[in-house]
This record gives structure tokens, C-alpha cells and sequence, in this order.
């Protein structure tokens, strides 16, 4: 699972460039100065410059973040890669915090994406499958699970700050709920509380992919086998008599 930039923008010493047509552009050229800044060349040749749009800004953060950290992210450095001043960046962005938000929502919508492809699936398969997606994206995007968990999901009536809430985390989760749902619906997990067997999965899935983020140097066999194990004791524990 990669959290990385979308094919058509590319970000680094070059500044913001196309690699292919991005969707809906005119073609035209935004303006820009195209001098040099202490990240390098602001742009490129005129042909390649990517229009200064919502998206692009937002995959342009994202890729930042996925390469260089949450925290090397400043609407200064994203402005100097598109050639522009941070106050260009306002017409499209409120904030740092309303671009973080838009790139949790962008990640949240690429796990959902990755949940879909096993909706086809029985429950307890799903319920794996989900798992692995999880936790496969924490190792790989360290940077970008961070951002995710600024913005939890809401489960119920509680006092969320209006800049916190995020439907795309509670979508994300309620995808994520419902294949629990479903394996309880079907005699697979033995449960009355649905929800509570949803928060202790995630609650393992969640402390696998942190132990894997700590640079133990773990083998990847051991890796993987930890994120079985794992899974394999929390539906053991789970499963319904008739099931078993």
C-alpha cells in the first residue's frame, strides 16, 4: 500500500512538475518566476509547470510529507516548489491545518479504496484483509499515518472540534465496522457489543503497526508473522461456538 504522490506531479529539487496531463488542465502556464530558492530551481521549463490548483497543492503536500516528515511541511516550502509566494497558496488553502486535513482525507479515501477491492469477500476474510491494508500502510508511510490520527473518527455524540472532525475518518471506520458487523450477523464472532469487538481489533492492528514503526530491524518474515499472530489469537478469542 503506498501513500505516495499521484503519477501526474512529482515534487523535489526541481520544484512542482507535470509528468503527464493532470485531468481538466488548460495547459496554460501559471505564472511564476521560475528563480532559484534554497530548495533549488522553482520550476522548470514553462511547458512542464502544473497549474496552481487545491489538488495539486494537496498531492504536492502529501508527497512532501511521505518524503521529508509532517513537519518539514510549511506553506512557504510548498509555495517556493510551485514558483509562487505562500499568499498564492490562500486562495486554494486556508491553513496548514485545513492542508493536513485535506491530505488525511485524500489517504483515508486510498485506504478505502483498498478495503473495497476485498468487499467481495467472507467477513473474517475482510476483517484480515484490513488488517494487512492497515498495517502494510503504517510501514510503508509512517509519515502519512501520522496525519491520519490528527483527525479521529467521531463514534458517536461527543464535542469535536469543527477543525478535527473528518468524515472521511468516520467513513473509513465505518467501512472498516461493518465487515465486524457482518461476521457477527453470521454466527463467525461470538459478541453482543459489535463496536467493542470493532475497537479491540483496530486497537491490535493499531499497536502491531506501531511496534513495526519503531526501526527494530525486524526480519520482514518476522514481520508478517507477528501481523498473523496477531490477528489469528484476537479471532480465536472471537469466535462464536458455532463457529468453532
Amino acid at each position: 500500500m503506498q501513500g505516495t504522490l499521484r503519477p501526474d506531479v512529482s515534487v523535489g529539487a526541481a520544484g512542482v512538475t507535470a509528468t503527464r496531463p493532470v485531468p481538466g488542465s488548460t495547459g496554460q502556464d501559471v505564472p511564476g518566476r521560475g528563480r532559484s530558492t534554497r530548495y533549488g530551481r522553482a520550476m522548470v521549463s514553462e511547458p512542464d509547470r502544473v497549474p496552481l490548483r487545491r489538488e495539486t497543492i494537496v498531492a504536492a503536500a502529501r508527497e512532501l510529507i511521505s518524503t521529508d516528515g509532517v513537519e518539514a511541511l510549511s506553506l512557504r516550502r510548498l509555495a517556493s516548489a510551485f514558483g509562487v509566494t505562500a499568499p498564492a497558496l490562500y486562495a486554494h488553502v486556508r491553513s496548514k491545518g485545513d492542508l493536513l486535513r485535506a491530505v488525511a482525507e485524500d489517504v483515508f479515501a486510498s485506504l478505502v479504496v483498498e478495503y473495497e477491492h476485498h468487499a467481495g469477500e467472507d467477513p473474517l476474510a475482510r476483517m484480515r484483509a484490513q488488517a494487512r491494508v492497515y498495517i502494510d500502510f503504517a510501514r510503508h508511510q509512517p509519515e502519512l499515518f501520522r496525519v491520519l490520527f490528527l483527525f479521529p473518527p467521531v463514534l458517536g455524540p461527543a464535542d469535536v472540534p469543527e477543525d478535527v472532525e473528518l468524515p472521511a475518518a468516520t467513513a473509513a471506520f465505518a467501512f472498516a465496522a461493518g465487515a465486524v458487523d457482518d461476521a457477527v450477523a453470521a454466527g463467525l464472532l461470538g459478541t453482543d457489543d459489535p463496536l467493542l469487538a470493532t475497537l479491540t481489533f483496530w486497537a491490535g492492528a493499531h499497536g502491531v503497526a506501531s511496534v513495526l514503526q519503531l526501526g527494530l530491524g525486524l526480519p520482514p518474515e518476522l514481520e508478517d508473522r507477528m501481523v498473523e499472530e496477531m490477528l489469528d489469537r484476537l479471532l480465536a478469542g472471537y469466535r462464536s461456538d458455532t463457529a468453532a
